[in-house]
């Protein structure tokens, strides 16, 4: 059995809960995502900030009239 079937084997009620249950996962996740990396010692350094710039796409607006 898929695990879609086993989810929709599940009476609502619990569907419900579960589909809570991994919200809450997700927003705690977001929430401490941060103070843990700090306590981990897992904070960007400098470098790490100036590499990724580099990699980030630069944005050029380009007016259609001036073709």
């Amino acid at each position: 059995m898929s695990l879609w079937k086993s989810y929709r084997a599940l009476s609502p009620t619990t569907r419900f809960g579960v589909g809570i249950g991994v919200l809450f996962w997700g927003t705690a996740g977001l929430y401490f995502s941060d103070s843990a990396a700090d306590r981990m010692g897992m904070t960007p350094t400098e470098a790490d900030r100036q590499s990724l710039d580099k990699m980030m796409p630069k944005i050029h607006v380009v007016d259609p009239q001036e073709k």
